[in-house]
């Protein structure tokens, strides 16, 4: 039985585990964290959330 916990994700700045959506560039998807582990992903070209919410989390919270 493997008992080691998946390492939780950083902060760009290396401080607190990643909560909330942000966009993964390696693999053009939204990806959303919560308490540092992934929770879902939303592939960028099937997003049906607005374009400009897109475009804003492209450009403030990429990781």
């Amino acid at each position: 039985m493997d008992t080691e916990k998946p390492e939780r994700a950083r902060s760009p700045a290396g401080q607190a585990p990643l909560n909330g959506m942000y966009y993964e560039r390696k693999t053009d998807r939204f990806v959303s964290f919560v308490h540092g582990r992934r929770h879902y992903e939303i592939a960028a070209r099937r997003c049906g959330l607005p374009k400009d919410w897109q475009d804003k989390t492209r450009r403030e919270r990429a990781i």
